[in-house]
């Protein structure tokens, strides 16, 4: 079983989740961040970057607010598979600080390059479900229509 007190990797697919999580939800939660985070590596060392600092660096807020938009993807699909309230919330808060300091013209880059908001939101998804699945073998997800 997944040990809760060690660090997740958002792209270990080891992970332990409990056989009632969507798993092809859960490959496009880490298609959109790996996308957003880290598609690319810097040329010359081991850090990855993605389309989300690139975005960033659009002229005035839109990159900033397509960003957030496509981030809002990893949210809305943990509180389809029964992430609680409280998680998403911090997931929120992961993004509002991307956007709030992404926006800052040129530090906003750089932050965006190593804050990582999706990456840190995939991991707070993926140890709740891992968690849920731990402490009761026969739980079932929530599940949360969204319109």
């Amino acid at each position: 079983m997944h040990d809760p007190t060690a660090p997740t990797n958002a792209f270990d697919s080891s992970i332990d989740l409990p056989p009632t999580v969507d798993e092809a939800a859960v490959r496009r939660m880490r298609f959109v961040t790996r996308l957003l985070d880290e598609s690319v590596r810097v040329p010359g060392t081991e850090f990855d970057v993605g389309l989300d600092p690139l975005l960033s660096a659009l002229p005035g807020n839109v990159g900033d607010a397509v960003g957030a938009g496509l981030s809002l993807y990893i949210v809305l699909e943990s509180a389809r598979l029964g992430v609680s309230y409280t998680t998403l919330l911090r997931m929120l808060a992961n993004i509002t600080v991307d956007v709030a300091v992404g926006s800052v013209p040129i530090v906003g880059v750089l932050f965006d390059a190593v804050w990582k908001a999706n990456v840190r939101n995939l991991e707070l998804a993926l140890e709740e479900l891992a968690e849920v699945g731990d402490d009761d073998p026969d739980a079932e997800a929530v599940t949360i229509e969204v319109e």
